[in-house]
């Protein structure tokens, strides 16, 4: 596509060039300039690469967000919010319910269930206490807890996982080598089909012959160049691995993409499970105490914070019943 957008631009400006400073060389009925031609082509190309420059952007940053985490850490008998570059290897990091685990750990204190389903697939959060690793990226659920921090940086899980989208984004498509591969012939065949209609212009075609030839030629250039495969697929292919990983679906490379288009069935074995993954709260029991009060107590309890007066009494009134 570059050598075909080059070869046609610069025959266009060449040629105006020559009309703007030695216009004698040229009968005056061709004396015409193709500088905007030139320009909108070029403007054209540069404007496909520019959107192609914004996808990737915005897919990289869709999926660094991810990473783009905050830890509060116990620094000098102080807890301290910082940022995941300036976390180290031993740092005890508190962890509160809804958040996402900042870097790889082990849990020192606290229990909850953690949402580990971007790295297994598995839609049921998993119960985290004493002992148990956590992982950089998973989400935690009501519960509070602290953690140390046995992996930072590029040495945590998540860190692999964006290695692995980066690469996918930057493979190539079967389907772009295939182009490649008949890029060898196709080029050379429209630089020779160009040049001929050109000479047959010149010979045959009606005055002005020069300008008729070159506008003949150029757009020979132009139409055939392969702008869809240039542009449209590195694009599709940035789009697609970016939504795929906020969907929690990772490609190594670029062929499973396109193989993934051919796909008509999805089998699942007898271990698969396909549910929402989402538990919901369809009745409450109490005893002695009425639904706000023990829905009071859950709440005062699952973030670890201490039980406010009223609602201890609430508790020791429901034990007793």
């Amino acid at each position: 596509m570059n050598t075909l957008v080059m070869w046609g631009t610069s025959a266009a400006l060449l040629y105006s060039a020559v009309v703007l400073f030695a216009p004698t060389l040229l009968p005056a009925s061709a004396r015409a300039v193709y500088f905007e031609a030139a320009a909108v082509i070029i403007t054209l190309i540069l404007a496909g690469r520019w959107m192609e420059a914004c996808a990737k952007s915005s897919t990289g940053n869709a999926i660094r967000a991810l990473t783009a985490l905050t830890a509060r850490a116990e620094r000098g008998g102080q807890t301290l919010e910082l940022a995941l570059a300036d976390v180290v290897v031993g740092d005890i990091l508190h962890l509160r319910p809804g958040e996402r685990v900042a870097v790889d750990g082990i849990v020192m204190t606290g229990r909850t269930l953690i949402d580990e389903s971007m790295l297994t697939g598995e839609p049921m959060p998993l119960a985290k206490t004493t002992g148990d690793a956590v992982t950089g990226g998973t989400v935690n659920g009501t519960g509070a807890l602290t953690f140390r921090a046995t992996a930072v940086g590029s040495a945590t899980v998540l860190a692999h996982i964006l290695r692995l989208v980066e690469q996918a984004q930057a493979a190539r498509l079967p389907v772009q080598d295939m182009v490649n591969r008949i890029a060898v012939i196709f080029v050379p065949a429209v630089l020779g089909v160009a040049t001929l209609i050109v000479v047959l212009w010149l010979v045959f075609g009606p005055a002005p012959a020069i300008t008729n030839a070159l506008v003949a030629g150029v757009s020979v250039l132009i139409v055939a160049c392969p702008c869809a495969m240039g542009l449209a697929v590195p694009t599709s292919i940035m789009v697609g691995t970016g939504r795929a990983a906020e969907m929690g679906v990772l490609f190594r490379g670029g062929g499973g993409m396109q193989t993934l288009a051919e796909v008509a069935t999805v089998a699942f074995d007898k271990t698969g499970r396909l549910i929402a993954g989402r538990p919901a709260l369809i009745d409450l029991v109490t005893l002695g105490l009425t639904d706000d009060h023990a829905l009071a107590l859950a709440a005062a309890a699952e973030p670890g914070q201490s039980i406010p007066s009223p609602a201890r009494s609430w508790l020791q009134q429901g034990r007793a019943a």
